[in-house]
């Protein structure tokens, strides 16, 4: 027999939790002595064994409490659902511990400046400039003219909405700016980019086909990769949480993403970037 002192020294279990355990009925000691002091026999010591592998694995009390009461009761059940929350909990602390790897290389997330107007003028002047000729004359056909179409462009910017978003995307308005300024528009490498996405997308209907989570895991590593190039970001976390949640609320971009690579798409990778990120 051991004492609930020499018990907690050996486990590293506190008396006080030991306590509580005897008094919702978890962990009975075997017997009192006549003073009251709990004691507690090898059996007894197995079984606070398992209620620490439970609690291990973040399984609340209640549940430890039924199953160590009947064993038959909905464990794999439980133990299923435990392990989907520790998933998502893992997923999320690697998409932190990603975040903080970028952070540490220089991306400032802390600065939510606004444009200028010059900034504004100077990032859509240059957007003009490496559009591609096709691109180009086809919206100024649509807005009336060149200026027209200029001022849609410079107006966006104006949207608060819009703005928070690439400040959120890139970190800071130096950022957005250094992205799209080194933009070239080199129309070889824009196929390039939209070819692996599609093969990405592809990826994802077949992951969806074969209920593969972890086919779904992989191409949204890829996805991250490739927004990386395309849109010169430093971490794709928060755009990709952003077009998770385009998926979910844009029933029109849902059905556009459907149409091309099969019904329930656009939801399925909603929520494997959701996954992923641990969200």
């Amino acid at each position: 027999m051991k004492t609930v002192k020499e018990v907690s020294e050996i486990t590293g279990i506190s008396i006080r939790t030991l306590r509580y355990y005897d008094e919702i009925g978890l962990l009975k000691p075997t017997t009192l002595t006549n003073s009251g002091y709990r004691l507690y026999d090898s059996k007894a010591l197995e079984k606070l064994q398992k209620i620490m592998f439970f609690r291990e694995l973040e399984i609340s009390l209640i549940d430890i409490k039924k199953i160590m009461e009947n064993p038959s009761y909905g464990k794999e059940q439980i133990l299923l659902t435990q392990k989907k929350l520790l998933e998502k909990k893992r997923n999320r602390l690697n998409g932190i511990i990603e975040l903080i790897t970028d952070v540490m290389k220089g991306v400032n997330t802390m600065s939510f400046e606004a444009f200028t107007n010059e900034e504004v003028i100077k990032m859509v002047n240059h957007t003009l400039k490496c559009m591609p000729k096709e691109s180009l004359d086809g919206q100024v056909q649509k807005y009336g003219s060149m200026e027209e179409y200029k001022e849609h462009l410079i107006s966006g910017f104006a949207n608060e909405q819009a703005a928070a978003d690439l400040l959120k995307w890139y970190g800071s308005k130096e950022k957005a700016m250094e992205a799209v300024l080194q933009s070239t528009g080199d129309s070889k490498e824009i196929k390039r980019e939209q070819e692996e996405n599609t093969a990405i997308y592809k990826q994802f209907a077949a992951a969806k086909e074969a209920d593969n989570a972890d086919m779904a895991h992989s191409a949204v590593a890829m996805l991250a990769k490739n927004y990386k190039t395309m849109f010169a970001l430093d971490n794709a976390r928060n755009i990709l949480l952003d077009l998770a949640e385009e998926y979910s609320s844009n029933e029109a971009l849902a059905a556009i993403t459907d149409k091309q690579y099969g019904a329930g798409c656009a939801e399925y990778i909603a929520n494997a970037i959701k996954l992923y990120y641990g969200m």
